[in-house]
């Protein structure tokens, strides 16, 4: 039996800006050491279905993209599979040129057909010399007369290692409209909707999924697989875990593929993460990488990884991100054909096996971050690793728009970093976890950045109480961080269109004309500038018509936290543009939360190794299905 691992797709949406992740029909030559284009010749005209595009006479396209090229590599790894068939089907005359890649993007010319009329041809290339990586790819070029390229499949006679489907869990508050869109694009990809048993949405907020214009259509479209949960809102971790417990219950489903609300979905990765996990010599969770929603040549997410030391997440090669596909294709991008190895991936899009479920248990009760972090480092020390899977991807709101450093969810960064780090660290009394938090928690002071630092001390204050309050303020803990900001003149942002906001030296505007301008300070400077910025903020008092009116005026950009102490008050724009913070220099409010930092820090230091034994006992409880089962039914 014929099973198909990857079909050649073409983008859902009439969009130029989506064109390089799906075909490449423009010519490039490489100037120094960027790639250029020399000629546009993409043409939406030219995509004449999904499956399907008009080659132009004389004009060559090329599948070798981030969403029709074959990632070899990561079959060979991590499955059995050690040949697929390519089936290119054409109408008119054509060349199919077939290439390789190896982990260096250094591309080999595998194949040549010339074809003619309506041509079904066929390619059996081996997958056994892409341990380091490497891409499968074709082109197409017509030759006197257009062509038709009519679909083409990767595909293999290998029968998987698990045959179950993949119930999804969409956990979503208040965005009801993004909700529709993704069940729409569902029930359109039939092929796709084969491999899900169910899905699960779960619904969080106030602004009801089921209330949305267009939800009746979809619904009815998708009859019984779709099932409506309603609870209160438990966060990302309390609706995820709820998808989890529900898969649990199906014998149909072998995974569960959890999605957030606010995404676009390419319906075709989907059905991709789930064949992958299928095929799986052992059972792996499978990551999507994901792209700018508002950008969406740009890709923000691959591989993600957790250095011990700081106990803290990051992207492999994270200097390179975003990549631009716009600028670079897959092709003219080495770094991109190497198989880079995740510790985690972002539950914007991750397959998880149940049997990982039924070992390692649930969503820790976490509300928001770091949850999926956690959850796959717990996987992964059990056997289940983590692979973000290229060509499996949607678009989802990058966080280039967002301040969740310093709003409420400052909370839930620190409190849920040092937690994974209790759980997962094995560096002695966290790493250097303990001084980062530290800095991080000075570097807010010495901005005038009071509100985050109060959060940040109630989240150390929760940790040091012990595990038991995760369970008993999943629902409280977002609610109580919200209300704390009335406290803080600088959460207020300003809008009013009727005022404009001044500061009395007006607007400070750094550029970078050589490279060690205004860079942040390092080594010894940083100590020296630390210390004595410290020391300053504890003695001085703030003139009072700085107070009156803020001093300068930062773009959001240039507002550093080396850059701001130099002020007693500074007008800051939010990092979505939508308006401007104030914040003001307050020696009382300063004293009190450095002494308070540097105490809870210190405590935290000391009792280490004890915190570290209560929440790794506690851990198998917190996550159970009966703990959340429980949580689900008191909740409800």
């Amino acid at each position: 039996m014929t099973h198909v691992l990857q079909n050649v797709v073409f983008p859902l949406d009439r969009d130029p800006d989506l064109l390089p992740l799906y075909a490449d029909p423009e010519t490039w030559s490489v100037i120094g050491e960027e790639p250029v284009r020399v000629s546009n010749r993409a043409h939406l005209g030219n995509i004449l279905g999904r499956n399907s595009a008009r080659i132009v006479s004389g004009r060559r396209v090329s599948l070798g993209t981030y969403f029709n090229a074959f990632p070899a590599s990561y079959w060979q790894h991590w499955t059995s599979i050690r040949q697929v068939r390519l089936t290119v089907r054409t109408a008119g005359p054509a060349t199919v040129l077939v290439y390789r890649s190896n982990g260096s993007g250094v591309r080999q010319r595998v194949d040549t057909r010339e074809v003619v009329g309506n041509a079904s041809t066929h390619f059996d290339l081996d997958l056994n010399q892409y341990s380091d990586g490497g891409w499968l790819w074709f082109d197409v070029v017509a030759d006197e007369k257009s062509a038709v390229l009519e679909g083409a499949e990767w595909t293999t006679e290998q029968e998987p290692a698990r045959a179950g489907k993949a119930s999804l869990g969409i956990t979503t508050y208040n965005k009801p409209d993004y909700c529709v869109e993704t069940l729409e694009a569902l029930a359109a990809a039939p092929d796709a909707l084969e491999l899900v048993d169910r899905i699960f949405l779960i619904d969080q907020g106030t602004q009801l999924v089921s209330e949305q214009n267009g939800y009746a259509e979809v619904a009815e479209a998708l009859g019984e697989t779709l099932e409506i949960i309603r609870q209160p809102n438990l966060g990302g971790s309390g609706g995820f875990a709820r998808a989890m417990h529900e898969t649990l219950q199906r014998p149909e489903s072998d995974f569960v593929q959890l999605l957030d609300d606010d995404v676009r979905l390419e319906p075709e990765s989907l059905r991709r993460s789930i064949v992958f996990g299928q095929y799986a010599t052992n059972p792996v969770l499978v990551g999507g990488h994901m792209f700018d929603l508002l950008d969406r040549p740009k890709l923000h997410g691959w591989a993600e990884v957790v250095d011990d030391a700081p106990f803290m997440w990051r992207n492999l090669y994270q200097e390179k991100l975003p990549h631009d596909f716009g600028v670079a294709n897959l092709r003219q991008s080495p770094l991109l054909h190497m198989r880079m190895d995740a510790d985690y991936n972002g539950w914007w899009m991750c397959l998880i096996p149940l049997d990982a479920i039924r070992k390692v248990g649930l969503s820790l009760p976490a509300f928001i971050k770091w949850d999926d972090a956690e959850f796959c480092l717990r996987a992964g020390a059990a056997g289940f690793p983590t692979v973000s899977m290229p060509g499996v991807a949607l678009w989802h709101v990058s966080w280039v728009n967002k301040d969740d450093s310093i709003d409420w969810q400052a909370y839930f960064h620190a409190r849920n970093r040092i937690v994974a780090g209790l759980l997962h660290s094995q560096s002695s009394h966290g790493g250097r976890l303990i001084t980062h938090s530290r800095r991080v928690d000075l570097k807010h002071l010495m901005m005038m950045q009071y509100y985050p630092v109060a959060l940040r001390a109630q989240a150390l204050r929760d940790v040091l109480s012990g595990p038991d309050h995760m369970r008993a303020n999943l629902a409280t803990a977002m609610p109580a961080a919200r209300a704390l900001a009335a406290d803080y003149a600088e959460t207020t942002v300003h809008r009013d269109p009727s005022t404009v906001l001044h500061s009395r030296h007006g607007r400070q505007v750094y550029k970078m004309q050589t490279k060690n301008n205004f860079d942040n300070p390092t080594g010894m400077k940083l100590r020296i500038f630390t210390l004595r910025t410290l020391v300053s903020h504890w003695l001085h008092n703030p003139n009072p018509v700085n107070i009156v009116q803020p001093e300068v005026e930062f773009g959001k950009e240039d507002a550093h936290w080396w850059r701001l102490p130099a002020f007693d008050s500074a007008l800051v724009s939010t990092a979505d543009g939508s308006g401007k913070n104030i914040y003001t220099r307050d020696r009382k409010k300063y004293r009190r939360m450095l002494r308070e930092t540097i105490r809870l820090h210190a405590e935290l230091k000391r009792r280490w190794p004890e915190l570290q034994k209560q929440y790794q006992r506690a851990l198998p409880e917190l996550v159970s299905p009966q703990s959340w089962q429980q949580i689900f039914e008191e909740k409800a």
